[in-house]
């Protein structure tokens, strides 16, 4: 694709913030920047400046279209400008840090933010502008929209109304958020903005040393405290954190409620109890506890363990009463575990001493004391009789009973202290936290100091680890602010089904459930109201769209109805002039054969007479005969060749609408498959229609051509028949010219209809995309509304089942829509059959038209012999002085061409008279077939028929006065053989007696003024035959006259 590239300033470094077409005029461009302002026009592929303010040292970020010359651009420095032909109109200028008077404030009801980085520094530029229809919205500053209504004065084009506030956003505490774009509904009554801020990229870590972690039985959670003075709650099965709470102090440690609802976290100055809500921790207890750093639930749950100083302190978590104090560390209680049945409680601390309390007598049952080491963590077997602890000697100890030291495996390399040991739940494996940050997994039992795999993640110290109640996952935590997950892996060992073990309860307050409560039946209240509005106004749609398409179905059939009785009318009154044009054609006919036998009986006698004159005729027939036969076929070529392109053209028009109309058919596949339907059949039948009239044309000119070939034939002798079948022939050309103007006009009718119902019907597909585009925005509303589905899903279940019944409508249709597609395929096979048809018609055609060329070469032959005999019989008239020579060179030319007896020759009359009655036969035939269209075309061709029957009229009143003048010629040629004394009596029976009477006289004044008399009638007679010929000409049109073969010589001197 070919594109253009316009530099729009001088400098480099100009910058371009917005182009824009203007929305009357697509061809006009403008686009706006730093310290620049151009105007575009695009024309012939490129794009020409057409204006450019002529002040451009303002930096324009923004502008839209008011009006289709008119542009509100806004500037960087918090203006405004009406700009008009690259004139500054008006300046508008944005007070943005003092409130107007009139100034009416609305809250701007967050949608969904986008994450866009721009400067958040204090400025006042104008970000966007949006016109609407009373005036434009314009964005500037931070967290605000204007309104500006239009005013019609010449001062002042604009006047501020209202001021729009976005909401504070509760994470972003700056609020200073800006917009940087605005998209106003078509029905105007929703704004949204894009607002540059910054959203959180992950999920809030610890940004400083996690100091505790605990985990609970019921819930997949994990709870930490760190530094950072936050406890989180964290979901490690999705990877997502749950709940943050941040703090004024720092949180020393965290244990979780089996249960997974409360939690314990350990303060400088108490011990708070939380209970876990969905997005928060509300505090629930407090404990006189300062400094807490370890505390922990029991597996039960019931009681729960603090460490207080060197102290244990021992809660209900019923009564929150101090149940009782273990006492006998002197230094500090690092970790304390519980035993699987809660009944006893170990501890270790870095006095070096491990004890086992017993809850019930609160006295120590086992103690393991080493003064040498201080121990920073233990963990404990399933059956709570071997501890296994790490201490400050880099050393991993095994313990049974808490009182004896089974055996020692010391950490390697020197530098390195274990500082967190777990053993999970199965006792398959022990895993063991370094101070290098690295996680050691034993083999167990222990045997060897060497068998272990070490995996490294943190970059500082372990403080604690944990294994989940499935052994799936071991979680460390250190100095580095990271919470890291293991994949535990252990052979033979098979998993607990987690699916029966977490819960999915959550707690939430009275006054949290209540508001929820409130907003659910609200929206509920709604989500009915808009369902039930949708629904009636879906109801009046459908309703309107079906009214519609029954009407257009209505009247797609009515005018299908009314093509097809157009149609048959128009077929029946062609059938009916066919028949009246074949009675009159029969009746003129025989009227000619009348007229032909009475000339025939006539002429006879006046042959030999009118010889001479007939061999000049003959002559120049001969020449205008050739030229008209040239022009004839000229004619019919170039008649074949407009017919060819005619047919061509409007087939390729066809195609051109056909493609159109499929390519519009695939745009509206859904909505207007039927409109489309309907469209093409009516396509195919005008299609059908066109060629059948075509065909029905074609036909009656080849039956026209026959019918001119057997009248050629049959008046072959006669010279007035020949004029009276052109004259008769060039009347039925001009008739079936006429016809064929009148299907042109009803061809080009159809179409214009058809171009009337393809506009009818693309209106209508756009109103139908109207309605598409109307239905689509209400959607869209519906889908802003399936936001609540969390808590309607029910709802939701029901109006699934209300669409069911119009699923089932929908796969009816398109059970017909297969029916429909059916019965096309149908007519497509029935189209076909009608080509073949057609084409074993144009198969006899072209055997019809052989034939008829063959016949032509036997006409032109038989016109050579006939040229051939004129021309002796034109050089016998030089020997008329002498008879003998005269009557011997007669004799030879009977000799020379014809050579055949008597018989034969009576043979070629009865064959000329055989293949007469054959023709007269299919004649006949073809008369009674075309009777009954005769009959139906006989009113339109009533008008032809008279100016014909006009015509003839004339022709015989002037063959009637020829007869006169003849009759008068006759008379003063008796006048000129009595003054020459010829009479009756005398009268000389050859040619020497007249040649010698005209000698004999030749000096007599009357014969003279008879001679000159009868040489100006002569001359007179030549200029009217040469007038008839000319009218002949004019009248054989097309028509060619025919030849055949003359009777025999001696047969004509016999009947002189």
């Amino acid at each position: 694709m070919a594109h253009t590239e316009v530099r729009t300033a001088q400098q480099p470094n100009a910058t371009v913030t917005q182009v824009s077409f203007n929305p009357q005029d697509n061809t006009q461009i403008c686009a706006v920047g730093h310290g620049l302002f151009k105007m575009f026009r695009y024309a012939d592929s490129t794009l020409k400046p057409s204006q450019n303010l002529k002040q451009e040292h303002y930096n324009f970020t923004c502008h839209c279209w008011v009006s289709d010359d008119r542009i509100l651009a806004g500037t960087d420095s918090g203006k405004l400008f009406v700009i008009q032909n690259g004139e500054i109109l008006h300046e508008i200028k944005l007070d943005l840090k003092s409130e107007s008077r009139s100034v009416q404030s609305q809250i701007l009801t967050p949608i969904e933010r986008q994450t866009d980085s721009i400067d958040m520094e204090s400025r006042q530029d104008v970000k966007c502008i949006v016109p609407f229809s009373r005036g434009v919205i314009v964005a500037a500053g931070t967290n605000k929209a204007y309104t500006f209504d239009r005013i019609d004065d010449n001062k002042e084009y604009f006047r501020r109304n209202r001021e729009i506030m976005l909401p504070n956003d509760p994470v972003d505490k700056s609020n200073n958020e800006r917009i940087v774009a605005m998209c106003l509904s078509p029905s105007e009554e929703t704004l949204v903005a894009d607002v540059a801020t910054f959203s959180y990229l992950t999920e809030g870590y610890h940004h400083a040393q996690v100091t505790g972690v605990d985990i609970c039985v019921r819930k997949q959670l994990i709870a930490t405290c760190g530094v950072d003075k936050s406890v989180r709650i964290w979901n490690y099965e999705t990877g997502t954190l749950e709940v943050c709470k941040e703090f004024q102090e720092e949180a020393y440690t965290v244990s979780l409620h089996p249960s997974g609802l409360f939690v314990l976290v350990g303060f400088s100055d108490k011990l708070k109890l939380f209970t876990i809500l969905i997005d928060d921790l509300r505090p629930f207890k407090e404990f006189s506890i300062r400094g807490c750093r370890e505390a922990l639930f029991s597996n039960g749950g019931h009681v729960f363990a603090a460490v207080h100083g060197n102290v244990i302190q021992i809660y209900s978590t019923v009564t929150f009463e101090n149940i009782t104090n273990l006492k006998g560390h002197n230094g500090k209680v690092r970790q304390l575990v519980w035993s699987p049945d809660d009944t006893r409680l170990f501890s270790c601390g870095m006095d070096g001493a491990i004890y086992e309390w017993e809850l019930a007598t609160s006295k120590r049952l086992h103690e393991a004391v080493l003064k040498a080491c201080g121990y920073t963590s233990l963990s404990l077997s399933a059956d709570a009789k071997t501890v296994y602890a790490v201490g400050t000697d880099r050393k991993i100890k095994e313990i049974l009973d808490a009182q004896q030291i089974l055996r020692e495996i010391p950490i390697s390399p020197d530098d390195m202290q274990p500082t967190s040991i777990a053993l999970s739940h199965t006792g398959k494996s022990l895993i063991v936290g370094t101070s290098k940050g690295t996680v050691r997994s034993y083999k167990f039992p222990l045997t060897k100091a060497d068998e272990f795999t070490e995996y490294i993640g943190h970059v500082g110290m372990i403080n604690r680890l944990r294994i989940t109640f499935q052994d799936e996952y071991v979680i460390s935590i250190g100095d580095d602010g990271l919470v890291i997950l293991w994949k535990l892996q252990e052979h033979g060992v098979s998993k607990k089904d987690k699916e029966s073990t977490f819960a999915e309860e959550i707690l939430i307050t009275k006054s949290d459930l209540e508001e929820k409560n409130t907003l659910i039946r609200e929206l509920k209240q709604r989500v009915t109201e808009l369902r039930e509005e949708n629904e009636y106004q879906l109801k009046l749609k459908e309703m309107n769209y079906a009214e519609r398409i029954r009407d257009l179905t209505d009247k797609f059939m009515q005018e299908m109805e009314n093509l097809k009785t157009k149609n048959t009318v128009i077929t029946g009154e062609k059938e009916k002039e066919a028949s009246k044009h074949a009675e009159q054609v029969h009746d003129l006919l025989e009227k000619q054969n009348k007229e032909l036998q009475d000339l025939e009986s006539s002429n006879n006698q006046k042959l030999m007479l009118e010889y001479e004159k007939y061999q000049e005729l003959q002559a120049k027939t001969q020449k205008t005969q050739e030229e008209y036969e040239r022009q004839i076929t000229e004619l019919e070529n170039r008649k074949e060749e407009e017919v060819t392109r005619q047919r061509m053209q409007y087939t390729a028009q066809l195609e051109k609408l056909k493609n159109d109309l499929i390519l519009e058919r695939e745009k509206n596949k859904q909505q207007s498959r039927d409109h489309e339907e309907t469209k093409r059949q009516i396509e195919e039948d005008a299609d059908e229609e066109i060629l059948k009239m075509m065909q029905g044309h074609e036909q009656a000119l080849i039956e026209c051509k026959e019918e001119n070939v057997s009248l050629r034939n049959k008046s072959t002798t006669f010279q007035r028949k020949v004029e009276e079948s052109i004259k008769k022939k060039d009347a039925d050309l001009t008739s079936l010219k006429n016809e064929e103007i009148k299907l042109q006009q009803a061809i080009r009718g159809l179409k214009k209809d058809i171009e009337g119902l393809k506009k009818e019907i693309q209106e209508r597909d756009e109103t139908i995309q109207d309605k598409e585009k109307r239905i689509y925005e209400l959607k869209r509303k519906n889908q802003e509304l399936e936001k609540f589905k969390f808590v309607l899903d029910y709802k939701i279940k029901e109006l699934k089942k209300q669409i069911e019944p119009r699923e089932l409508e929908i796969k009816d249709m398109k059970e017909q829509i297969t029916n429909m597609e059916a019965e096309l395929e149908r007519l497509s096979k029935s189209n076909d059959e009608e080509k073949l048809k057609n084409e074993e018609l144009k198969q006899k055609l072209s055997a019809s038209a052989l034939a008829l060329q063959q016949e032509k070469q036997m006409k032109r032959d038989s016109e050579l012999s006939l040229k051939r005999i004129k021309t002796d019989l034109h050089n016998c008239s030089a020997l008329l002085q002498e008879p003998k020579l005269l009557k011997q060179k007669v004799f030879e030319i009977n000799q020379l061409y014809v050579r055949e007896d008597a018989t034969e020759a009576a043979n070629v009359d009865q064959d000329i008279q055989k293949e007469y009655a054959r023709q007269r036969d299919h004649l006949e035939r073809t008369v009674r077939s075309l009777k009954t269209k005769l009959d139906k075309d006989s009113e339109r061709h009533k008008n032809d028929n008279i100016r014909i029957m006009q015509e003839n009229v004339t022709l015989i009143k002037e063959i009637n006065d020829l007869r006169r003048e003849l009759k008068s010629a006759r008379v003063k040629l008796q006048d000129l053989q009595t003054a020459m004394g010829i009479s009756r009596k005398m009268a000389a029976t050859t040619t020497d007696q007249i040649v010698q009477a005209l000698h004999t006289h030749q000096n007599n004044h009357l014969v003279k003024e008879k001679h000159t008399e009868l040489e100006n009638l002569i001359t007179r007679q030549r200029s009217e035959i040469q007038r008839l010929n000319d009218q002949l000409v004019h009248i054989e049109g097309r028509s060619r006259p025919t030849s055949g073969q003359l009777p025999p010589i001696n047969s004509a001197l016999a009947a002189h």
